[in-house]
Order: structure tokens, then C-alpha cells, then sequence
């Protein structure tokens, strides 16, 4: 019986990680797949985007003093206008240009921001300060530290408001129509420079925020974007290109993948499990589970 209970809270600690790493990765996934739905671009850059968010936070709580929250705030603000300049002067010229130019201009990005960030800070591991970090509480018998279930809330708090603004707000449904239909949209007088420039600092502004609420826990160092990224093209990919539902779905599965196989399989080949996920979706459907459709 204490075995059997013991395994129980040993499943819901992973569980409750696999919710609060999906939470993380929906927010960096939906930026992703709402570029390529919206503007067809697969922006290689996204993850450098979000080690921004992480870097901006540590800066504000750090250096300013800020509260953590109000950083996080400041934070997806900040990188939310950087999404707007890198949209007007990265990306805006090569929208007619070949599909191959956004993967070559996004590789260019990203190194030029790594190497950015590693002449002002250096390339040495940061720690980011937070209220919960060292806060436990026991939920059923599993432990998690409160600074987790503050990203794990948040995650869902920001991915409800986007389906509010992209529902109920007449700008969120011109971005709805764009990623349906851009020349009908266009015919209707909504303006398409517009909406790929709200798109890109929206979607900026959700990396960085993954970023800045994951720092307190996996501290911040110039490449901390890598496998994020490439977490979130699974992610993408398993949900359906260009889909918003779709991504939030696919972060929390590969996310509850990633904790429970690591926890009762092997740590080591955690990440591969996205992968083994992702294989088996292409093989029964290769459109993803939302089937690419538009949000």
C-alpha cells in the first residue's frame, strides 16, 4: 500500500514538471508557428529571441532592482519591440524574396544576437533572482517549488489572453483572417504590413516570456535558446504548422513525454522522446493533430 502511494506521488511530481515544462513550451511554440501560419517564415532565430527575454529580466530584477513580475512584464514589453525592428528591418525586405532567403537572414540573426549578447555579458552562466524559487509546497504528496507553478499559471494566463485577443478583438480577428486568407484580407482593407509587424512582437513577446520565467530555474547563458528551439519546431510540427491550438496542445504532450519518460524510462534520452512522438505523428498524420489549419 505505502509503495503504491509512493509511486502515485512519484507520477504526479512528473506530471506536474511535464505541465509546467509544456506550459514553457507553448509559449515559445505559439510565437513560432503564428510567424510561419501568419507570414510563412521559419524564423531560426526564435530561440535566441527567447534567451533575449531571459537576458532582458535579468537586467531589470538585477541591475534596476525590478520585482520579479513587473521584469517579466518589462521584459515581454522590451523583446516585443526588438520583434517589431527585427520584423521591419530583417524580415519586411525579403517577404517576396525565395523561401530559402528567411531560413539564411534567421541563421544570420541568430548568431549576430548570440554573439551580441555574449560581448555584454560574457558567455559565464547567470542567476536570476525570484520570490519562489526556494518556496516548496506539497501538492498530494508531490513537491514543487512555487517559482514553478508561477510559470506553470502564467503559461496558462498568457495563452488564454491570446485566444481572447484572437477571438473577441477586432485586430486579433484580422490576424485570424491574414493567416487564412492574406490577398482576401488585403481586398477587405485590413492592413497586412500591419499585422506582420503585431504578429512578430507578439510572438516575440511570448518567447521572451518563456524565457524570463524559466530563468530563475535554468539560470541564463547565451545559447540557452538551442534546444528550446528546436523543442518548438517538434512542437510546431506535432501540432500543425501555423496552428495556435496546435502548439499549445503539442508543448504540454511533449512536455508530460519529456518528464514522464525521463522519470520511469532514462534522463538521459529524455529529449528523444519528443522525437519518438513526433516520428509516430508523421507516420499516422503527417498534417499534425490539428491538421495545419489556420487559428
Amino acid at each position: 500500500m505505502w509503495g503504491f502511494l509512493t509511486g502515485g506521488a512519484v507520477f504526479l511530481q512528473q506530471l506536474i514538471n511535464g505541465l509546467i515544462l509544456g506550459g514553457a513550451y507553448a509559449l515559445i511554440s505559439v510565437g513560432l508557428t503564428m510567424s510561419f501560419g501568419i507570414m510563412k517564415i521559419s524564423n531560426f532565430a526564435h530561440g535566441t529571441i527567447y534567451m533575449l527575454g531571459g537576458y532582458a529580466c535579468y537586467f531589470l530584477g538585477t541591475h534596476l532592482g525590478l520585482p520579479f513580475f513587473v521584469s517579466v512584464a518589462l521584459s515581454m514589453l522590451a523583446i516585443g519591440v526588438v520583434g517589431i525592428l527585427i520584423e521591419r528591418l530583417v524580415f519586411r525586405p525579403i517577404y517576396e524574396g525565395p523561401p530559402l532567403n528567411d531560413l539564411l537572414v534567421s541563421l544570420g540573426l541568430l548568431i549576430f544576437l548570440e554573439n551580441g549578447v555574449q560581448l555584454l555579458w560574457g558567455t559565464e552562466t547567470l542567476k536570476v533572482s525570484a520570490p519562489y524559487t526556494d518556496t516548496m509546497i506539497s501538492i498530494f504528496g508531490a513537491l514543487c517549488t512555487l517559482q514553478r507553478l508561477v510559470v506553470l499559471i502564467a503559461s496558462v494566463v498568457l495563452i488564454a489572453a491570446l485566444y481572447v485577443f484572437l477571438r473577441f478583438t477586432k485586430m486579433g480577428r484580422a490576424v485570424v483572417a491574414t493567416s487564412q486568407n492574406p490577398r482576401g484580407a488585403s481586398l477587405v482593407g485590413i492592413n497586412i504590413p500591419m499585422i506582420y509587424m503585431i504578429t512578430f512582437a507578439i510572438s516575440s513577446a511570448f518567447a521572451a516570456s518563456a524565457g524570463a520565467l524559466l530563468a530563475p530555474i535554468f539560470y541564463v547563458y547565451p545559447t540557452m535558446g538551442g534546444m528550446p528551439l528546436l523543442m518548438a519546431f517538434v512542437v510546431v510540427v506535432l501540432g500543425g504548422m501555423g496552428n495556435v491550438q496546435g502548439a499549445v496542445a503539442g508543448g504540454f504532450i511533449i512536455g508530460i513525454a519529456e518528464s514522464l519518460g525521463g522519470a520511469y524510462i532514462s534522463s538521459d534520452y529524455k529529449n528523444g522522446f519528443a522525437f519518438i512522438i513526433l516520428i509516430g505523428m508523421l507516420l499516422i498524420r503527417p498534417q499534425g493533430l490539428f491538421g495545419g489549419k489556420a487559428s
